[in-house]
């Protein structure tokens, strides 16, 4: 993929604005809410340490936990981690599991098995497929780094839990839709399903925000009363 074709900022917003001619729902949030953020992140090691901790943890802990990391292995490389192995980020709070996969990670991008540059000139598909050969990343993790690291504008992580409650709330549904209802719900976004993705995380995060200030205020209302 060229590089042209990759999401920036300007594109991100003319995609935007283009979606919200197609779909009313869309229009809603960009009404509300005006265009996402690009919410971009580096290719790389660091990159894929940090998806692997954000797995079924909030972002605020998973990002704690990269931190703590970043200070304590220097230089932050797989060949350091492969040095310090398993044992030593699981004595420093990373979970057994998760250790596991970094370090799998780490030692397969040390031998060379795993060639993130060569991501680049594969198809989504064929690199999804690539980024999931690694132990421990699923879809979602392979989606998440294609979709913010590489900015590749048409993926849409279904099993993505913020994107399904956005859409139950966005569409008033009575439950939570399954990855495979959110497949069907995206089609009509392609080849854009990225963008979209972006949307309905800025009207999820806002809405989320928004009711957080809301107990906030009522809460120190109470409090005074």
């Amino acid at each position: 993929m060229s590089r042209s074709q990759l999401l920036n900022n300007e594109s991100l917003k003319e995609i935007a604005l283009s979606l919200t001619r197609r779909d009313a729902d869309l229009a809603r949030i960009h009404s509300h809410f005006g265009s996402p953020p690009l919410w971009q992140r580096r290719t790389g090691f660091a990159t894929l340490v940090h998806i692997i901790l954000e797995q079924q943890v909030s972002l605020l802990s998973a990002r704690s936990m990269l931190n703590r990391l970043k200070g304590l292995v220097v230089p932050f490389t797989p060949d350091r981690f492969c040095q310090l192995g398993e044992m030593y980020l699981r004595e420093h709070g990373v979970t057994r599991q998760k250790a596991s996969y970094i370090i799998h990670l780490a030692s397969l991008m040390e031998t060379k098995k795993l060639n993130l540059a060569a991501l680049s000139r594969m198809s989504d598909d064929e690199a999804r497929s690539a980024l999931m050969e690694v132990k421990g990343i699923g879809s979602w993790s392979a989606d998440v780094y294609l979709l913010m690291a590489m900015r590749r504008p048409d993926i849409w992580p279904a099993g993505d839990l913020a994107l399904a409650i956005a859409i139950r709330d966005l569409k008033g549904l009575r439950q939570i839709p399954p990855p495979k209802v959110l497949e069907e719900l995206a089609e009509s976004w392609r080849p854009h399903r990225a963008v979209a993705a972006r949307m309905l995380w800025h009207f999820y995060l806002e809405r989320k925000a928004a009711t957080r200030n809301t107990n906030k205020t009522a809460k120190t209302a109470t409090s005074k009363s």
